[in-house]
């Protein structure tokens, strides 16, 4: 009945689309994930140095997401999307007949392409669906029901390998087709603006870079540069230096995931609720513990402890940064400034993997965990300036000002007026900007529905 009710409304459509492109998409790209190193170590014969090159070439597609983008900024999201999965998908399947490292590069190369498009517009996709003060609390939702796939996923790695029912490549196909399916979902995507629906898909500029978010861009810098050193190598080390076996590595995968499923939604909450400055500046704390712990430790249970905690946390920052940015921008400015932050996050994810593999050739596998913290020491730092209050560009003030001086109900007519929504779906919008006791009529059903689930 709650699914119905949902589906009746272009947000709740929205909505059911996305959850299942969300959980498909962590269900094939965490999968993998959980594969691929044990997949490099056994099958390819990848050494230490070896792993940071391939996660730098792996970097490549997030690095040239913001050409990518500019190009195909007429493209709506939903089909950027789902020709991404196809990517994606595609890429997966010809992983498993790779036979060496040369060999594997393409297959690399064309799921990064695929996996960060999704990355940057999932994000996008998800904040259209809800006003603004909710954005933490969608992306939480979302990002929840993505680690239940990924949770769905990892199982079945953990029952393949440990009896022995699939090779690595029919594994790869099988994500590969689940991929696929996420770009089915996702297709039919309605063009929504702050959850409402409209006539025709919301513009985007190709190109934006402004002193307006240069803590955003900075923030994404710091990230990558820390994100990348400790996921090139802290499942090699699990794997080399503890042998860990694939079986072990989805075990703690799924560890990851059912911690993340059962409280992403909350975390979204509280970064609603606190600010992203608190946020970012707490969990980069956390980042520097958990790095430090992850280096020192010598017993392979005490590091997998340390593993779950930095996976657990570290798509917390991103998120809060992602609704930083929809603070202080204007609507169209969100799309092309997200994918010029997982640019700048994967321009270091570039040079840094190389550099750690290089440094691995002379120095323990501790040293570049240890250069990770200087990285998130200094995003604490950069945290202190941030006030999205006040550090609004100047067109989103200026729109701001005047959607105040017209009002909630004057705005709601006139959106009213230029999308001939039918009476179902104007009742959804003056609950949205009003929610007067005598306008719950049509709508009201599904739009409790989509209030239920961010709340």
């Amino acid at each position: 009945m709650r699914f119905a009710q949902m589906w009746r409304t272009p947000a709740g459509r929205g909505f059911i689309m996305l959850a299942v492109m969300s959980a498909a998409f962590g269900f094939a790209f965490n999968a993998h994930g959980g594969v691929v190193t044990n997949f490099f170590e056994e099958v390819l014969k990848l050494r230490g140095p070896e792993f940071g090159y391939i996660t730098a070439i792996r970097e490549v597609g997030g690095f040239f997401l913001i050409f990518l983008t500019a190009v195909l900024y007429r493209v709506t999201l939903q089909w950027l999307t789902a020709g991404a999965l196809i990517l994606l998908g595609i890429g997966y399947v010809l992983f498993g007949f790779a036979t060496s490292f040369l060999a594997v590069i393409p297959w690399v190369v064309i799921t990064s392409f695929g996996m960060h498009t999704v990355l940057q517009t999932q994000f996008s996709l998800g904040m259209s669906l809800t006003i603004e003060s909710k954005s933490g609390a969608i992306l939480g939702r979302m990002a929840s029901i993505g680690q239940g796939g990924t949770f769905a996923g990892l199982f079945m790695v953990f029952l393949i390998f440990q009896f022995g029912l699939l090779s690595y490549r029919a594994t790869f196909i099988v994500l590969g087709i689940v991929a696929l399916l996420g770009a089915i979902a996702i297709a039919r995507f309605p063009h929504l603006h702050e959850g409402e629906a409209r006539k025709i898909a919301p513009t985007r500029e190709p190109i934006v870079w402004k002193r307006d978010y240069r803590y955003y861009y900075v923030l994404n810098v710091l990230d990558g540069a820390r994100q990348q050193v400790f996921f090139s190598f802290g499942l090699w080390v699990l794997v080399n230096r503890f042998s860990m076996t694939v079986s072990h590595i989805a075990l703690l995968l799924l560890a990851v995931a059912f911690v993340s499923m059962m409280s992403s939604a909350w975390i979204g909450r509280r970064i609603d609720r606190h600010g992203e400055r608190l946020t970012i500046s707490v969990i980069n704390v956390a980042y520097v513990a958990a790095l430090i712990g992850f280096a020192v430790v010598g017993n392979v249970l005490a590091a997998c402890v340390f593993y779950l905690i930095y996976a657990f946390i570290s798509p917390v920052s991103t998120i809060a940064a992602t609704t930083y940015v929809r603070k202080i921008a204007m609507a169209r400015d969100v799309a092309p400034t997200l994918a010029i932050g997982v640019t700048l996050m994967h321009a270091t994810a570039i040079v840094v993997p190389v550099v750690a593999g290089y440094i691995l050739n002379f120095v323990g596998y501790q040293i570049p965990f240890f250069i990770a913290c200087v990285f998130a020491v200094a995003a604490i730092g950069v945290t202190r300036g941030l006030d999205p209050a006040k550090q609004k560009s100047a067109e989103r003030v200026a729109a701001d000002l005047a959607a105040a001086a017209a009002g909630p109900r004057a705005a709601a007519a006139g959106l009213l007026a230029a999308t001939e929504e039918s009476a179902a779906e104007a009742a959804a919008v003056l609950m949205a900007t009003d929610g007067g006791p005598g306008e719950e009529i049509a709508g009201q059903a599904a739009v409790q529905s989509i209030t239920e689930l961010e709340e």
